[in-house]
């Protein structure tokens, strides 16, 4: 029997797919949760040989769940759901060593496969994903200029990410500059549009 946790935060849809996943034989679904955070406890009460996880969870998203699943609960393997296919999300897991990433717009008996061979140890992914993820490439940005664009994104000033961030307004002009030069866009706005269009925020 394939143990099953599924964390997603869309109550109909974590609701959908612990219903399709229950209707097969070899299949039990130990655990539903709507937040990132939550996952690695139960987790480790529940000893789940699939982890199914949302990339995008309050509390704490799948990828970093499934970092940290590897390292607390190794016979635990994850696979990633998604509502979109960047490929910088395709890496970022695949750095996050989930064994599967699969776009929510796929057939469902698409993920009941990919249940049963993450169980195994097999890597379940689309294959014109990695195609177009290669072809992205990883991120280029710096973490640093990853979190100064991050913030940007919400709206605030120069002035507001700098406190946010405990950096001087120069400095945040400095890292949002150095953004907007390497994914090649125009402003601070098409560079937060680039880079979250290719999964790198």
């Amino acid at each position: 029997m394939i143990r099953v946790l599924i964390a997603e935060d869309m109550h109909m849809i974590r609701s959908a797919l612990a219903a399709l996943l229950s209707l097969e034989d070899d299949i039990e679904v130990v655990a539903e949760l709507s937040r990132g955070d939550q996952v690695i406890d139960t987790a480790l009460q529940t000893r789940p040989d699939v982890a199914v996880l949302d990339i995008d969870m309050p509390g704490m998203d799948g990828l970093t769940v499934a970092e940290q699943l590897r390292r607390q609960l190794p016979d635990c393997h994850a696979l990633i759901l998604t509502g979109l296919s960047q490929p910088g999300n395709l890496l970022r897991a695949l750095q996050a060593h989930a064994r599967g990433f699969i776009v929510k717009d796929k057939p469902a008996a698409r993920l009941v496969d990919g249940v049963r061979r993450v169980a195994r140890g097999e890597h379940v992914i689309d294959p014109e994903l990695v195609a177009v993820a290669l072809e992205t490439g990883s991120s280029p940005l710096t973490p640093r200029e990853t979190d100064v664009l991050r913030a940007a994104d919400s709206g605030d000033s120069t002035e507001e990410i700098g406190s946010a961030l405990f950096l001087s307004p120069a400095t945040v002009r400095n890292y949002l500059s150095n953004a907007i030069t390497k994914v090649g866009a125009r402003n601070r706005i098409d560079a937060i549009r680039i880079a979250r269009n290719a999964g790198w925020l």
